[in-house]
């Protein structure tokens, strides 16, 4: 079998790039999932797993257990190395020799500048591949320093002593060279900075994996977010649809109801207007009998047949007469019909009685209608996806503790961060701070670095003579002036809680202060949860004792910050412990 040749003519040097260290792989291994990496890269990141026992692919996070057993690949190392090669012989070739927008030129060349691929700090100049050689060859010129090519040399020297910038002082959290350590910065907290970046770098992986699980977290997050919207759509579509059933079913059975209502009504009107016509035949019968009767009384009256009146009238009628007359006792009684028993006519006839029935079925069903909807949206809103429920105890609220930092670009001149910039005290003396826009220039006052979201804790303690403003804003809250629109709770883009060694806690916002008649405490912990509005002040304890809330709607990020208005003030932002 033909062995295969591997072609890198159409291969792109970024194809082959370690997601680690973001450079051409080196000893590549393939990992279960199939991503490679550099033998050492990966080593690294699963020494950093070795406490969890859960090894993780930094590309696609996919988790591992045992840890695998890493093998070379061959045929990719084949491949890099060819890559290796096709690299070199393009960067020494003229067209890739010349500097290009954005290069660092060579300062020696004539001409066309060649790019620069070195710097030197002692030259203060760049030189390219060629220019580059003296440093390397002559015995005096081994000893200058070299870095990366770079465009801002100056940058990197002492502006006073014209020294480099080698030595970081932490005390002002600024570069220096070793000259500036015996003048201006003696006494203070000095290291290489070398040494500084370092640590820096170990504080950024550290971060950096504390960032990727909490990518790890919210991912998870969002995939329940995800069901319980699918769930809450279809609990909702159900919830309808239940609804107009029972609705239809309790609209059909009140239709009946009024229909059984109605025939009701009809069969009493019916049976009524029946007896009511059985009685008027009755009387009209009665009537024309008494019509007849005085009728023929009247004729009888009239006769002057004194003979055949007498015979009328007599009580006794004569056997041998012939004539058929009616008698006179026939002419006063009725013709064998007792008259109609006495009847009484209402004359209030009505189903009044129905319709106040119904008028008072009609209120109670209104009455118990609205007890019940009343508790129906109750229900409803007890369908929640987010469950804002806060915590109870310290341990309760570690569980969201943020790791704030205060932000060396806002501290006001009169304030001196220290510790890692975790502890801020207020100075008598201007420190040598640089302008920038985010300083605060007027009030003794900082912000943190990290914008609060979500739900984040912190704690605080703060120096127990003096007093200070414990605080959080809004990014766009003014740095530069007086007035109140800069300074924290004195405005609508910040709320403070004002703690002070000889007065009681009070809060401000929106320059509206309220009287919270309790002493300060000297540690407090601050809770927010973003999305639900909340600002909560606790006396730090195992109980966590409240001591303000806040409810409102932020509309921006926050950021924790602090005002110190007396001298000798200190806040530290506390670890937890």
């Amino acid at each position: 079998m033909a062995e295969a040749s591997i072609s890198v003519d159409q291969l792109s040097v970024d194809q082959f790039l370690c997601s680690v260290c973001l450079d051409l792989l080196k000893d590549p291994v393939a990992i279960p999932c199939g991503h490679s990496f550099c033998k050492v890269c990966i080593n690294d990141c699963w020494d950093q797993d070795e406490k969890s026992g859960v090894y993780r692919c930094p590309q696609c996070r996919d988790t591992f257990t045992p840890r695998p057993v890493l093998c070379r690949n061959n045929m990719l190392s084949e491949v890099v190395e060819k890559l290796k090669k096709k690299t070199e012989v393009q960067a020494a070739s003229p067209a890739h020799c010349y500097a290009g927008p954005g290069d660092v030129e060579c300062d020696f060349c004539t001409g066309r500048k060649h790019k620069a691929v070195r710097s030197c700090l002692m030259c203060l100049a760049s030189f390219c591949e060629t220019h580059l050689k003296p440093h390397y060859e002559v015995p005096s010129w081994k000893k200058h320093k070299l870095v990366e090519a770079s465009g801002n040399l100056q940058e990197m020297i002492c502006s006073q002593h014209d020294k480099v910038l080698e030595i970081y002082c932490r005390t002002d959290q600024s570069f220096i060279c070793y000259l500036c350590t015996m003048h201006e910065h003696r006494g203070h907290d000095t290291v290489a900075a070398v040494a500084e970046r370092t640590e820096k770098q170990s504080e950024l992986k550290e971060e950096q994996m504390k960032s990727q699980q909490r990518i790890q977290e919210k991912q998870k997050k969002v995939q329940e977010l995800k069901q319980a919207v699918n769930t809450i759509k279809r609990s909702a579509q159900t919830a309808v649809e239940d609804s107009e059933r029972i609705f239809t079913e309790l609209i059909s059975s009140m239709e009946k109801k009024r229909w059984e209502v109605t025939e009701l009504i009809r069969d009493q009107e019916k049976a009524e207007l029946s007896r009511a016509e059985r009685l008027l035949e009755q009387l009209e019968q009665e009537i024309a009998d008494l019509q007849r009767r005085v009728t023929e009384l009247e004729q009888l009256s009239h006769t002057h047949d004194h003979i055949h009146f007498l015979q009328v009238t007599h009580t006794h009628t004569h056997t041998h007469t012939h004539t058929h007359t009616p008698s006179f006792q026939s002419l006063c009684v009725s013709s064998g019909r007792e008259d109609s028993p006495s009847i009484t006519v209402n004359q209030h006839l009505s189903f009044d009685g129905v319709r106040k029935s119904l008028s008072d079925l009609k209120k109670r069903l209104e009455e118990f209608c609205q007890e019940e909807f009343i508790k129906i949206p109750e229900h409803a809103a007890a369908v929640q996806m987010i469950l804002p429920s806060e915590p109870k105890s310290r341990e309760d609220f570690l569980h969201y503790f943020c790791d704030l930092t205060l932000d060396p670009n806002t501290v006001n001149y009169h304030l001196i961060l220290s510790e890692k910039n975790r502890v801020v005290t207020r100075s008598e003396r201007n420190q040598p701070y640089s302008d920038h826009p985010e300083r605060f220039d007027s009030y003794s006052q900082v912000l943190c670095k990290e914008r609060v979201c979500g739900r984040c804790y912190w704690e605080v303690e703060w120096s127990s003579e003096g007093c200070v403003d414990i605080s959080v804003s809004y990014k766009d809250i003014r740095r530069k002036g007086g007035g109140n629109e800069c300074w924290f709770g004195r405005n609508n883009q910040s709320w403070s809680l004002y703690c002070s060694s000889s007065s009681s806690l009070s809060f401000y916002h929106n320059s509206i202060k309220t009287d919270l008649r309790v002493p300060s405490p000297s540690r407090i912990g601050v809770y927010v949860d973003h999305s639900a509005g909340t600002l909560s002040f606790y006396s730090v304890s195992d109980t966590m004792k409240l001591l303000h809330r806040v409810h409102t709607t932020f509309t921006q990020t926050l950021y924790a910050g602090f005002n110190l208005p007396y001298w000798g003030s200190t806040v530290r932002l506390c670890d937890p412990k």
